[in-house]
């Protein structure tokens, strides 16, 4: 079989990397997007990754829209040659990265409604009958919606990642940050991780384990919680990004701290946060009219006639 040229060969090089911080979903996606370029690069007739330039990157992109890729899926194979052409200025193939300087296409919001902060603390006060699998089942919840963490963070935490008020989770492109833990989740993490080892094969570092002991997947986790939703009579699609959502919009609703949200998240750029849990005109109006000081009224005005 012959070796790859020297085009796939980075791109090889690159999923290889990302295969080490990715979830699978993502590295088959980034993997699909990263081939449209190199069918589009030996279209062109490019040979060196050092021809790769912003103009290049407007035709590829250009030519995706053009076949009727969504906005979605269109910023994503933005996103995967972005990604790769930082791997290569690393690597010394390029001297700046040609996708920045192309404008990502506008997304629509589709944004999952939160749960009612009621009714999502009733769910999770409802008793379960204390076997492992409820009591893992409890642990995962609770941090979910403790912590706002995503469903490749939750599955990939190992039992070091555990801290005594906070867990270490490696986010979006292996970016590492560290996120409190509430007292209902640490109680119920604490529950967990006494009955784990008889769940848990020899070795097995995954905090979270399923039936066979090894490290429990991400759809075995998006399925055991829509199970517990419809066990507990909760009449809404629970999913891992719905409580996610919730546990944003609450802190913020409650907080009104726009960049303590963005950290704990761990988004990138602000605007991320503000579409993601789409502060109301109330709760803007209300903070302007506290906070600013042209905003506030004195007693004593009077209006100029």
């Amino acid at each position: 079989m012959p070796s790859p040229g020297p085009l796939a060969a980075e791109v090889e090089a690159f999923l290889a990397r990302l295969a080490r911080t990715a979830s699978l979903a993502t590295l088959d996606a980034y993997r699909r997007d990263l081939t449209r370029l190199l069918d589009f690069l030996e279209e062109q007739e490019v040979t060196a990754w050092r021809q790769l330039d912003a103009g290049l990157m407007r035709r590829f992109l250009g030519g995706e829209r053009a076949r009727g890729l969504a906005p979605r899926s269109l910023a994503r194979r933005r996103s995967a040659c972005s990604r790769l052409a930082d791997h290569l200025l690393a690597a010394g193939h390029l001297d700046h990265n040609p996708v920045a300087l192309v404008r990502s296409p506008r997304q629509p919001r589709h944004l999952p409604r939160p749960v009612d902060v009621d009714r999502l603390a009733n769910f999770l006060d409802t008793p379960h009958d204390g076997s492992p699998l409820a009591v893992r089942d409890q642990a995962m919840l609770e941090l979910f919606y403790s912590s706002g963490l995503r469903l490749a963070e939750l599955a990939g935490l190992d039992l070091d990642d555990l801290r005594d008020e906070r867990v270490r989770v490696l986010g979006k492109g292996g970016k590492p940050r560290q996120v409190p833990v509430g007292s209902r989740a640490r109680q119920a993490l604490q529950a967990w991780t006494g009955v784990r080892a008889a769940m848990a094969a020899p070795g097995e570092t995954a905090l979270f384990v399923g039936k066979r002991g090894t490290r429990l997947g991400h759809r075995a986790i998006q399925q055991r919680l829509a199970l517990i939703a419809r066990r507990r009579g909760l009449d809404e699609h629970l999913h891992p990004h719905r409580l996610r959502h919730s546990f944003a919009s609450h802190l913020l609703e409650s907080s009104q701290d726009l960049r303590a949200v963005q950290e704990l998240l761990g988004h990138a750029n602000l605007s991320t946060t503000q579409v993601y849990t789409h502060l109301d005109w109330q709760h803007l109006a209300a903070s302007y009219d506290a906070a600013h000081p042209r905003a506030r009224r004195r007693h004593n005005d009077e209006t100029p006639t």
